[in-house]
């Protein structure tokens, strides 16, 4: 801990009999809160702007975060009346496992910048709310350490990296852990210029400013919990050749990232693991047939919450061409652009299985910790059921495709 991080404390803990009074109102918001774009604005209320905007930013020009936003408004649903909603069942599988409703927590990594609940908080959350959290590689807390403080059911995400010695050790410690399934994330051949966090000046570990110290300060709940249980880093990787600093874990972890990466390689990864095997970041139907002839159980239509190629399509809109190209032959999954639970209704009208949630777990938990991200998914469900009911379907497996009216969204891919 920096000499600079230490005045900051002591600077900070000068405030600190104020901190409980503003906990309870912050708190009180989130509680309060009826919708995630509530949620996010409690979260912006909490966060130094550097860590929010590190969360609710994009790849350059943010095109492809708006478009996932923009797309989910182009489309209709068509109510049918004197239906019997009175019983509605949110409930679905996924891979066999029975969830209480179809919305699972997307890998989100770095968490502990966000809150020290971290990814401990939001699998607790997800768990609460009786459905899967995905653990990403890049988590702030150890495959065994959420494993040990949530025990539920679990997924695990990596990536394709050069060192196949290390993602072996990372999905063999999953494994062990009892993870359910692995989750390979295919759309990181590098890293996308991210101009909010250019701008901010955001790295690993975060850089004290004169700009930095001052949000801080005006944060001072975040602040206090930053400096006096801090989780900057990559945990799973701490111990391994990256070594155990922030510095030299970013270094390592960009480097990982594959160009020459192939279908050779998932093919790899699909005999290293025994479980079911879940490619995420697929938007082209042909890729997506290509998954399923290399073993894949299930796929994620995504563009990585517009965090990679900028003016890609949005996942909504690739998902109808996706779910015509493999059939019945896997699951598919929607991730980005979800804020509503009738923005779930339409993807599962489109034929989506389930669909992930990142940035509205996110928000939550920077707004009030593990409690937040637990709001969070209650208002998903409680808009889910609501939307069931106005719309005429008893079940989510009774939503019609004929109810969900979507113009040809721009950019959709066809299907092959």
């Amino acid at each position: 801990m920096t000499d600079v991080l230490r005045l900051l404390a002591s600077q900070v803990a000068e405030d600190l009999r104020g901190l409980p009074r503003r906990g309870r109102a912050a708190d009180r918001r989130v509680a309060r809160a009826g919708s995630i774009d509530e949620i996010r604005a409690a979260a912006r209320a909490s966060l130094p702007k550097v860590i929010f905007e590190f969360v609710d930013g994009g790849a350059n020009d943010e095109r492809t975060v708006r478009r996932n936003l923009a797309d989910f408004d182009e489309i209709a649903l068509l109510p049918r009346t004197l239906v019997d909603v009175s019983g509605v069942d949110t409930a679905t599988t996924v891979l066999g496992q029975e969830i209480a409703a179809p919305i699972i927590g997307a890998p989100t990594g770095l968490c502990g910048l966000i809150h020290h609940d971290g990814e401990v908080g939001l699998a607790q959350a997800m768990h609460g709310a009786g459905s899967i959290y995905t653990l990403a590689a890049m988590s702030s807390y150890t495959i065994e350490e959420v494993a040990s403080a949530s025990p539920g059911p679990l997924w695990f995400q990596t990536y394709l990296w050069r060192d196949h010695g290390i993602v072996r050790d990372l999905i063999e410690r999953a494994a062990a852990a009892n993870y359910g399934a692995l989750v390979v994330t295919v759309d990181v051949p590098r890293s996308a210029e991210r101009h909010r966090d250019r701008r901010n000046g955001f790295g690993l570990p975060p850089r004290l400013t004169a700009r930095t110290l001052a949000g801080g300060l005006r944060h001072p709940r975040w602040t206090s919990d930053f400096v006096r249980r801090p989780r900057i880093t990559a945990a799973n990787v701490t111990d391994g050749p990256a070594g155990g600093d922030a510095v030299s874990v970013a270094g390592y972890v960009d480097r990982q990232f594959d160009p020459a990466a192939t279908w050779d390689d998932l093919a790899w990864l699909r005999d290293a693991w025994d479980g079911p095997l879940v490619v995420k970041g697929l938007l082209d139907p042909a890729d997506a047939r290509i998954a399923v002839e290399h073993g894949a159980d299930a796929v994620v239509v995504s563009n990585h919450g517009g965090r990679q190629l900028d003016h890609a399509c949005s996942s909504i809109g690739a998902l109808p061409a996706v779910v015509d190209a493999v059939g019945d032959e896997v699951e598919v999954y929607l991730d980005g652009g979800i804020r509503r639970g009738s923005d779930v209704v339409k993807a599962l009208g489109m034929g989506a299985r389930a669909c992930l949630v990142g940035r509205p777990i996110v928000f939550g938990l920077g707004a009030a910790g593990a409690s937040g991200a637990a709001r969070s998914i209650e208002i998903l469900q409680q808009e889910l059921r609501a939307a069931l009911m106005l719309l005429g379907a008893p079940s989510v497996r009774d939503i019609a495709r004929d109810q969900v009216l979507a113009p040809r969204l721009g950019g959709a891919p066809a299907a092959p």
